[in-house]
C-alpha cells in the first residue's frame, strides 16, 4: 500500500527542494513596480502615517531609494507628485508644468539613471487639482470627460519630454488611452508606453493614498470608478483602452479583485498588471507590527497569490523588501 495514489501529491511536499522544484508559480523581482512620491517643499524625507516605511520623498532621498530598488532587481518605478496646496487649482495646470513637482522628478532620474530603471509616471489630475477629482469639473460640479482629456494629453506629452517610459491614465476618463497616444505620436514619442488604468474600483481600500498625496478630494469617485460589484464591465472597459492602443492594462485593487485579474489574464492580448494598493499594504504591515501575522510570510504570500491569478506586474510598496527576499 505504500505507492498508493492519495499520497503522491504529498510525496512532492517532503522537502523545501522538492517544493521549489515543482512550483507552478514564481516571483522575480522583475516582476515588481515601486510607486513612489516625490513631494515640494520638504527638506527631508517623510513618512505616510498610515503606510509606516513609505516615504514622501525629497529629491536626493528619491534618488537614493530608485538606486536601492534598481540593485535589488526591481526593473520600473511608477512617481506620483505631490505639490503644494498652494500649487493646486480647479484644472490641475502644474501636471504639465515643466518645472512642476512631477515632471522636475522625472527629468532628474532620467538623467541619473539613463534606462537604467524604468520611470513610470502617474497620468491624472487628481494630485494637482484643489477638488481632488481626476478631471476638470463642469459647472454643475460633474466631471467633464472631453475636456479632461485634453488635459491629460498635455500631461502625457510633458511626462514624456522629462524623460518618462511609460505613462499610466489613471482617472478612468472613457476615451483616455486612445486621445494619449495619439498625443504623444503627434509630439515624437511613439515609443513611450501607455499602462492603462482599465479595471479601477471606486474602492475604499485607497484610503492611505489619499495620505500619501495630499489629496483635496471631497465625496467620492463613484461616477467614473467601477462598481466593486461588477466584473463583466472590467472586461469591456478593458477591450477599449486596448483597441484604443494600451501596451499593458491594470486591474486595481489586487487581492480583493482576483477574480477581476483571473479574468482579464485570461483575454488580454497584452501585459496584465495588478496594483496592491495602500490599504492592502497598511493592512499587513498593521497586522505584522501588532505581531497578529508574520508579515514577511504574509507579504510573500499575498504576492504570489497576485502572481497566481494572473499578473504579468504587480505595483506594490512591498517591491524592495520583497526583491530582497526573492534575492536570498
Amino acid at each position: 500500500m505504500s505507492n498508493f495514489p492519495s499520497r503522491r501529491p504529498r510525496r512532492l511536499r517532503t522537502t523545501p527542494a522538492m517544493r521549489e522544484l515543482v512550483s507552478e508559480t514564481r516571483l522575480h523581482p522583475a516582476d515588481l513596480i515601486l510607486p513612489m512620491f516625490y513631494a515640494d517643499g520638504i527638506d527631508e524625507p517623510r513618512e505616510i502615517s498610515s503606510m509606516p516605511g513609505v516615504y514622501q520623498h525629497t529629491l536626493d532621498s528619491l534618488k537614493a531609494a530608485v538606486r536601492e530598488a534598481a540593485d535589488a532587481g526591481i526593473r520600473c518605478v511608477d512617481l506620483f507628485g505631490v505639490p503644494r496646496d498652494e500649487g493646486k487649482d480647479a484644472d490641475g495646470s502644474e501636471a504639465w508644468n515643466p518645472d512642476g513637482v512631477l515632471n522636475r522628478a522625472l527629468r532628474e532620474l532620467r538623467a541619473e539613471f539613463g534606462d537604467e530603471i524604468l520611470l513610470m509616471a502617474d497620468t491624472c489630475l487628481d494630485e494637482f487639482t484643489d477638488h481632488g477629482h481626476c478631471g476638470v469639473l463642469d459647472d454643475a460640479g460633474n466631471i467633464d470627460n472631453d475636456a479632461t482629456l485634453e488635459l491629460y494629453a498635455k500631461q502625457a506629452v510633458a511626462q514624456a519630454e522629462a524623460g518618462a517610459h511609460i505613462v499610466s491614465p489613471s482617472g478612468m476618463m472613457d476615451g483616455q488611452v486612445g486621445v494619449i497616444r495619439a498625443a504623444l505620436d503627434a509630439a515624437g514619442f511613439a515609443d513611450v508606453a501607455i499602462m492603462a488604468y482599465s479595471a479601477k474600483y471606486a474602492s475604499a481600500y485607497f484610503g492611505p493614498f489619499r495620505e500619501a498625496v495630499g489629496s483635496s478630494l471631497e465625496g467620492d469617485r463613484r461616477t467614473y470608478q467601477q462598481d466593486p460589484a461588477n466584473l463583466r464591465e472590467s472586461l469591456l472597459e478593458t477591450q477599449l483602452d486596448v483597441d484604443e492602443g494600451a501596451d499593458f492594462v491594470m486591474v486595481k485593487p489586487a487581492l480583493p479583485y482576483l477574480d477581476v485579474l483571473s479574468a482579464l489574464a485570461d483575454s488580454s492580448p497584452v501585459p496584465v498588471a495588478a496594483y496592491q494598493v495602500s490599504g492592502e499594504y497598511a493592512m499587513i504591515q498593521a497586522a505584522g507590527r501588532n505581531g497578529w501575522v508574520d508579515l514577511e510570510a504574509v507579504m510573500m504570500e499575498s504576492l504570489t497569490s497576485i502572481k497566481r491569478a494572473g499578473a504579468d506586474q504587480i505595483f506594490t510598496y512591498f517591491a524592495v523588501e520583497a526583491a530582497k527576499v526573492l534575492n536570498r
